[in-house]
């Protein structure tokens, strides 16, 4: 099998569960989508940009190797847990960025689960047409019995699994309709993401300092005439004093004279601008009227184009501005 690695088909945003006998729910993961893809003699990885991480991850990479296929192409999230058993986006990311003379190192101290949920490609053959039970059912034939590979289970009631989600203060749950294709680069509302919290990734435009050190972020998105509008400032979250650190150096590099937000922001004053580089990923309660995040906290910092943190519709309304 030649490696061309592929885009995953993407779900939706909803916020209603739809429930019924065409439907079944998955827990949704916090963590990194990732595709392996195996021809029988080597496994590699690659995330949803299509970049290949499969030096980052070597025991996964060993374990896919258990697999009874010949070949096979597998979709699913990699996770890492915090010290409270619960998957962290910061713990992912950290081992996700680690440098290749860490790899080795960082397997040891970050222990990752790859959390399975379809199989795309097996002994040769295409299976993105055939039905959802269609794929789950053979990805529990040829699912790799090896740690850290494990297969997310299926509910079938939406509501009790959302509030179990919920309760244990998860991401939220993917609903899918059970004869849905697996469309290749695609996104529609045969499978549906509903959220416990809401996320972004945002482009940081600007820092503040306390004490010579960031404290701050001022992040914005794109709107739909690319003009990068102010939607928040955000200082707390997951960043350890080290991340810190690491940001205001980057800040260092990035100082610029301009202000990159489509206006200036509203209440903040000694800002340091910078190049619009920087993505982060934040997690927030919910919009407010005046078209900021309410209770923004930072996951980590990930590498996404900044050109691609695009305003949803509704979202820009102005009013972070004097």
């Amino acid at each position: 099998m030649d490696f061309q690695p592929i885009k995953p088909f993407e779900p939706i945003k909803a916020d209603v569960i739809p429930n019924g006998p065409d439907w079944v729910h998955q827990v949704k993961w916090d963590g990194v989508r990732l595709l392996a893809y195996y021809d029988g003699h080597e496994a590699r990885l690659f995330n949803r940009r299509q970049h290949e991480r499969t030096l980052q991850y070597p025991e996964l990479a060993s374990s896919i190797h258990a697999s009874p296929a010949s070949s096979l192409i597998l979709d699913g999230e990699l996770i890492a847990l915090d010290t409270n058993g619960r998957p962290s986006f910061h713990e992912i990311m950290k081992r996700d960025r680690t440098t290749p003379t860490a790899h080795a190192k960082a397997a040891d101290s970050i222990r990752v689960f790859y959390m399975v949920f379809d199989l795309l490609y097996v002994n040769g053959d295409w299976l993105n047409a055939y039905p959802l039970s269609d794929r789950i059912e053979r990805l529990q034939q040829w699912l790799p019995l090896a740690d850290p590979i494990h297969l997310v289970p299926t509910y079938d009631n939406g509501d009790a699994l959302f509030a179990s989600v919920k309760e244990k203060h998860m991401e939220g749950i993917v609903s899918k309709k059970r004869n849905s294709r697996y469309g290749i680069g695609g996104k529609n509302g045969n499978w549906r993401k509903i959220k416990v919290t809401e996320d972004l990734i945002a482009v940081v435009g600007a820092v503040t300092y306390r004490d010579g050190r960031v404290n701050a972020l001022l992040i914005g998105q794109y709107n739909s005439e690319h003009r990068l509008v102010y939607i928040g400032r955000v200082g707390s979250g997951s960043l350890t004093s080290q991340d810190w650190q690491a940001v205001t150096r980057l800040a260092e590099l990035l100082k610029s004279p301009a202000n990159p937000f489509e206006r200036q922001p509203k209440d903040v004053k000694k800002v340091s601008w910078l190049v619009p580089q920087l993505t982060v990923k934040i997690e927030f309660q919910e919009w407010t009227e005046n078209g900021s995040l309410r209770q923004p906290r930072i996951l980590a910092f990930v590498d996404e184009n900044p050109d691609q943190c695009i305003l949803e519709e509704g979202s820009d309304e102005g009013g972070n501005f004097p």
